[in-house]
């Protein structure tokens, strides 16, 4: 079983989860924020969930105010502002924190699996992507700068 599937993590709405109610399926894990320039980047995510989701895709949604605090919501926020703006239908959770002492480890584990440019580990801003196959594994890091749509070509080829 893959390290990815020991992590738990709290949704919007407090529950806690285990990841491995996703074993089997294909993720695009996201640190998220609402008042950044990559924002509209949820319009895409949500038609990667909406054309995926059948076929064992799923987008899980990190919501982080790390970087220029552009998440500065609450949690009833935050799920207001991704469902009537952008239509988000894919799990959110909980605000957490994605580099530093107090980085959450599922993105310690993500980061440490998948090093960002010239091996940096740390996440550079929002809307980082990490996409998982079907065995739990990172296959690819992609930058906040790239768009969900480009990304398809690769969830296609895990599915």
């Amino acid at each position: 079983m893959s390290q990815l599937y020991s992590f738990s993590v709290e949704t919007l709405n407090g529950e806690t989860i285990a990841l491995s109610r996703y074993e089997g399926k294909v993720l695009l894990i996201v640190n998220t924020a609402s008042h950044c320039g990559f924002t509209p980047q949820y319009a895409g995510l949500e038609s990667l969930q909406q054309r995926f989701a059948a076929r064992g895709f799923e987008v899980l949604g990190f919501p982080c105010n790390q970087f220029g605090k552009q998440e500065p919501g609450d949690a009833e926020q935050i799920a207001s502002f991704c469902r009537q703006t952008y239509g988000v239908s894919f799990p959110m959770f909980a605000k957490i924190e994605v580099n530093g002492d107090a980085a959450h480890p599922l993105y310690r584990w993500l980061t440490s699996s998948a090093p960002g440019v010239l091996g940096t580990e740390g996440i550079k801003w929002n809307f980082t992507k990490f996409l998982i196959g079907r065995d739990g594994r990172v296959v690819e890091r992609y930058a906040p700068i790239t768009k969900p749509d480009t990304i398809a070509a690769d969830i296609e080829a895990l599915l």
